[in-house]
């Protein structure tokens, strides 16, 4: 593992931006907020700092700039107006950039999770998570 982590994180900093994206400024720590939305779709700031486990400040930062970039559009919550919501944008060619963007990781993990079990997926998250915790 001390081998394979680090040639994984290089070639998640390797992933190419579609042309689409490339003035946008995005990173890959835009890759977990953009994922969210993409797959769960909209929410509130929140709601997003709460799964990226960072505080709303951080989000609503994130969100503030790439709204100004056209990746992310704010919207008032219908039932509750103190409330923001957060979506992708609806912008075809930007939204398609971004689904491109974000596909291939997708694929992958559901290809190496597809022969696990549950169980051996559980097992494998909290592995992570552990290795996360400790290296801090």
């Amino acid at each position: 593992m001390l081998l394979l982590m680090p040639r994984v994180a290089a070639r998640l900093k390797r992933i190419p931006l579609p042309e689409r994206l490339q003035p946008m400024k995005l990173a890959p720590r835009h890759l977990s907020l953009l994922s969210y939305l993409l797959f769960d779709g909209p929410m509130p700031v929140s709601q997003l700092a709460a799964r990226l486990e960072v505080a709303p400040t951080t989000v609503s930062l994130m969100v503030s700039d790439l709204s100004q970039q056209g990746v992310l559009e704010r919207r008032d919550d219908p039932e509750d107006r103190r409330r923001t919501i957060v979506a992708l944008t609806e912008d075809p060619e930007t939204r398609s950039a971004i689904e491109r963007w974000l596909a291939n990781g997708a694929r992958a993990w559901r290809v190496a999770f597809d022969p696990l079990t549950p169980a051996e997926r559980a097992v494998f998250v909290r592995t992570m998570e552990a290795y996360e915790g400790e290296s801090t």
